[in-house]
């Protein structure tokens, strides 16, 4: 316990600094004992040779070479009390033609005036970097494809993989510190042991008379060659959504790396119209669902969370929809019922029960209103936030 007459104390923790582990090592204190939170392997953040991977929080890392970024964490005392990092993403910012800085891996005892500190160190440093705007909370910023934003509601459910989770009360205090509404982001649950919506039945089937689209499942045997298809659909599919950004090189190299070990080739679907790919729809057993700790010392490692992820990869009961996008142009042709009873007809011949679509923009009204016609019922939000500097 830290003694609440001493001052709160920040300290900056540049990019490569060894004090990072203790900036990672806070959040498994922070939530000790929830059932709900799921962290990313700590070599996601720290790296780890024998695994192969280089930690976003290390200066190798690709992403930093377009980016500036610093961390700071909160002690009373020895005591850790919270932390928070601050980030220049230089690509981001010419994408958009913007001063942007993106607040994140934020997180705090509840006591406001830790998240006050915190918040004003991130505020300054931007400021200092000739930002305009501080945005988040995020990891390190808000693109499209990263983990990003608060929860705002929805915190008895569990954690699907790529979700953030936090107390409630985070929200209280980054609005208290000033900061605004920039967007929402939904989830929908999907019972998959329920029956296809008719409707969709009717389409999908009035579609394959048609006989003008092709579909099939994911190749593991041209794995690569089908990811860049998936990453060339996403890029132009999303391309008009709020805080786009192009995905680069390393960053599908990095979704192999994840993604290879849980695929189901089964519920992943490519549209073709006249042999060229126009739309995919990819599902992805959750692995969140081995990888949850188990609050015991032998038992969350790593090493020992991988194991259970390999051991139980084959049986794991639900899925999250993180693909499901259909090429400008192309999008009355009816791909997306096709593809979607195909899906729901597999993940019934496979025994899989719940399926998470999200992060879904609130003011993409067609994509909600897919979710919904897919039987999907609205259970988290998510909020990003501005504070102009």
């Amino acid at each position: 316990m830290s003694d609440p007459a001493l001052p709160v104390r920040i300290d900056e923790i540049p990019l490569g600094d060894p004090r990072i582990k203790e900036f990672v090592a806070f959040h498994w204190q922070h939530y000790h004992g929830d059932p709900h939170w799921v962290p990313q392997l700590d070599a996601d953040l720290l790296g780890n040779r024998l695994l192969g991977l280089t930690g976003l929080l290390t200066p190798q890392h690709p992403y930093h070479s377009a980016a500036a970024a610093t961390h700071f964490m909160a002690f009373r005392g020895d005591t850790p009390l919270g932390r928070v990092s601050v980030v220049v993403n230089n690509r981001f910012n010419d994408f958009y033609s913007g001063r942007f800085a993106f607040f994140g891996f934020f997180e705090c005892v509840e006591e406001y005036a830790v998240a006050e500190a915190l918040l004003s160190a991130a505020r300054e440093w931007a400021k200092g970097q000739g930002a305009e705007v501080l945005r988040g909370p995020g990891e390190y910023s808000n693109a499209t494809h990263e983990r990003q934003a608060c929860l705002i509601d929805g915190f008895d459910r569990d954690v699907y993989v790529e979700h953030t989770y936090n107390p409630p009360y985070y929200r209280e205090f980054i609005e208290r510190y000033g900061f605004e509404k920039a967007m929402d982001y939904h989830a929908y649950m999907i019972d998959l042991r329920k029956p296809i919506d008719e409707r969709i039945g009717n389409v999908a089937e009035a579609v394959r008379k048609r006989d003008h689209l092709t579909i099939r499942t994911l190749e593991m045997s041209r794995f690569d060659e089908d990811l860049r298809i998936v990453i060339d659909i996403y890029n132009k599919a999303w391309a008009q959504n709020w805080g786009f950004l192009p995905i680069t090189d390393w960053e599908v190299d990095a979704l192999v790396e994840a993604l290879k070990p849980i695929i189901d080739p089964g519920l992943i679907r490519f549209a073709y119209y006249k042999g060229e790919p126009i739309a995919v729809l990819g599902a992805f057993p959750d692995p969140n669902y081995a990888l949850r700790p188990r609050w015991k010392m032998y038992g969350d490692s790593d090493y020992a969370r991988i194991a259970r992820l390999f051991a139980t990869r084959r049986s794991i009961p639900r899925i999250r929809l993180i693909f499901f996008g259909i090429v400008p142009g192309f999008r009355r042709l009816g791909a997306d019922a096709l593809l979607y009873q195909e899906v729901h007809a597999y993940t019934q011949q496979k025994g899989y029960g719940d399926c998470d679509v999200s992060l879904l923009l609130e003011v993409n009204d067609l994509i909600i209103r897919a979710a919904e016609s897919m039987g999907g019922t609205r259970y988290k939000t998510w909020r990003i936030w501005d504070l102009p500097l």
